[in-house]
């Protein structure tokens, strides 16, 4: 199931793990990355905090931890090739995987056909 935030990232949950990443709409916005930070594993991020840099040719942004737990995976193929997040946002250009502290708390979040209309 597909979750997004107001603040353009997404949400792939499998049960109590949610893979996070930004939407095309993000990635389109930014323009190229020429660079992503992420999280260390083991990190405890809570919902709203920052989880994540990433830079364009155009700006530096941040990206949020759209709930609150703790950081098991990243994908360092982003960090070794930032184009793979303007290239495949929503798949291969995932950011990390975070163990849920209150899955139910994913219910809060956009759907996807709410998240299109907020981006019009």
């Amino acid at each position: 199931m597909l979750k997004f935030t107001p603040e353009h990232e997404w949400l792939k949950l499998e049960g109590d793990v949610a893979t996070v990443g930004i939407t095309a709409h993000a990635a389109e916005q930014l323009g190229d990355l020429v660079f992503v930070e992420l999280p260390e594993v083991g990190a405890e991020l809570t919902k709203d905090g920052n989880a994540a840099t990433v830079e364009s040719v155009k700006a530096a942004s941040d990206v949020y931890c759209p709930l609150d737990g703790e950081v098991t995976e990243v994908n360092q193929a982003i960090v070794d090739d930032p184009s793979i997040v303007n290239s495949d946002p929503q798949g291969a250009g995932w950011f990390f995987k975070l163990k849920l502290k209150n899955p139910s708390d994913a219910d809060e979040l956009l759907d996807e056909a709410a998240y299109k209309d907020l981006i019009g």
